[in-house]
């Protein structure tokens, strides 16, 4: 084998996916068709929530806090949301934090939350940011990425996968994260079904010659379609403007231009603005398909080739980079040998019922900020009034944020398929560095459950502190490299734990 795993596309998704499987001792190798690096903010049009489970994922990898200055920056440095203590009931300032539909939801209106609830993500990054922090680690693990290569033809058999770019390369697997229009889900026959587009959005990067004639407070809904237009926090850059109209535009292939972006702002706000420059542009439709499965023998499916949908909410990144977390770890236990294939039948198992319900959230949105008339305005302002109660604007924000996902696996424990919080430590450290490896995680406080695990020594690293929230409970828990508890118990009894560990980690060497 050249290769243990071979990836088509090199974007956030795919570059954290070969970060995961360098990290579980995998070979690995990116091609890209196209030839550019990331952008900088007005090179790159991407624009991407980072939400809760993104920001838990990167913070058991150490990629947080370059994230988070990233996000900084993009943003102007500016102070950011104002944070909540448990338990405040305190006025907040009138700041918007996400949006329904196109229906903001103000900050004031949200319950506090309580401990262990999370709301929020680390911000908004640039796409080509992330996709840099992404290359950089990707490097640093030793990463093969091959830019201006294309993935033109494979064909899989039952020991591996041969994949053509230019030349023939015999790997392991083939994982396509080559967006929606996915050349690896094409040549694998994997079904993509769902449902046409009803609108067209633009974005792009202009300069005005009166940006007076448009107002810039927020979506500006009219007749056909709605606005939205804001510069840099820092004032440092050209206007930011994003159109959607009601009708289906030109071909996406098509390049955007100045006078389409024009044309477009004029229809939408009524004016007579002019674009001067387009700095860059893109467009993009509510198209919503998801893959029928995210593998299909030797090669699997990750974010966009796996599931499209309108971008409003912004979950389409994370969903993406969850997939990656999620699948990484297992195709290197897989590649290596140490666990047999049907462990990535869970990769299916679990992410694609969270993908049908983002679509499900996306296509509520699109059809709420797409019909006219009487009733549809109703029904808006009685959607508007709900989003002005805690309770409204808690659900939509806690759903925005992504806190709510987890995984059914199986046991009675409260915390099982959940995400594990960053608990701090007797020890004084916190349990999220034990995750750099990239390893699984055993948490046994004086249990015996390092013993049962000890023929697995070198899938999981052992921590013996007590968390500080259970100072006095004998505990054992095993955390999946991706953060999900798959196991736990207290006391001295660890029924199953022998099992757990060969499910999700293989037959001990």
């Amino acid at each position: 084998m050249d290769y243990d795993v071979v990836i088509a596309g090199a974007g956030p998704v795919g570059l954290l996916l070969a970060c995961e499987l360098r990290l579980g001792g995998a070979r690995v190798l990116v091609v890209e068709r196209e030839t550019q690096t990331p952008r900088s903010r007005f090179g790159s049009m991407g624009a991407r929530a980072v939400n809760t489970p993104s920001v838990h994922a990167l913070h058991l990898r150490g990629l947080l806090p370059e994230v988070e200055r990233a996000a900084a920056m993009w943003l102007g440095g500016g102070a950011g949301l104002p944070e909540f203590e448990p338990g405040d009931t305190g006025e907040r300032p009138e700041i918007f934090v996400g949006h329904f539909a196109g229906i903001g939801i103000r900050i004031d209106r949200l319950r506090p939350p309580g401990p262990g609830e999370e709301f929020l993500g680390a911000g908004v990054i640039a796409q080509g940011d992330l996709e840099a922090i992404f290359e950089r680690r990707a490097a640093e693990l030793g990463v093969e990425v091959a830019r201006g290569v294309s993935l033109t033809a494979f064909e899989s058999d039952a020991d591996g996968v041969t994949v053509h770019i230019g030349r023939p390369i015999r790997a392991g697997w083939l994982v396509g994260a080559d967006g929606g229009r996915s050349t690896v889900r094409r040549l694998a026959g994997i079904d993509f079904p769902g449902v046409d587009p009803v609108f067209t959005g633009r974005q792009a990067i202009v300069d005005l010659d009166d940006p007076g004639k448009l107002v810039a407070d927020g979506w500006q809904a009219g007749e056909h379609g709605s606005y939205v237009v804001g510069g840099w926090d820092d004032g440092s850059g050209p206007p930011r403007v994003h159109t959607v109209e009601y009708e289906v535009g030109p071909d996406r292939d098509a390049p955007v231009t100045a006078e389409e972006i024009q044309a477009s702002l004029r229809r939408v706000s009524g004016t007579d603005v002019r674009v001067t420059r387009l700095h860059v542009g893109t467009r993009y439709a509510d198209t919503t398909r998801q893959a029928e499965t995210y593998r299909r023998d030797r090669v699997l499916l990750c974010g966009d080739a796996a599931h499209v949908h309108s971008p409003a909410g912004g979950q389409g990144m994370n969903l993406g980079l969850g997939d990656a977390v999620n699948l990484g770890w297992k195709l290197a236990l897989v590649a290596r040998g140490a666990a047999p294939d049907t462990l990535l039948d869970t990769y299916t198992a679990e992410r694609h019922p969270i993908g049908a319900w983002v679509q499900r959230w996306s296509m509520a949105q699109t059809a709420l900020s797409t019909q006219r008339g009487p009733r549809a305005d109703a029904l808006r302002e009685v959607v508007a009034d709900l989003l002005d109660t805690p309770d409204g604007a808690t659900y939509v924000v806690s759903k925005i944020g992504g806190g709510w996902q987890h995984y059914d696996l199986p046991g009675d424990f409260p915390l099982i398929g959940h995400r594990v919080p960053d608990l701090p430590l007797s020890d004084g450290t916190t349990l999220a560095p034990h995750f750099r490896s990239g390893r699984a995680v055993l948490l046994d406080t004086g249990t015996g459950a390092a013993e049962v695990a000890a023929e697995w020594e070198n899938r999981v690293e052992l921590v013996t502190a007590s968390p500080l929230a259970f100072p006095d409970q004998r505990l054992a828990a095993l955390i999946r490299p991706d953060g999900h508890v798959a196991w736990a118990a207290t006391g001295g009894e660890l029924p199953g734990l022998r099992d757990a560990l060969t499910t999700w980690l293989g037959t001990p060497l």
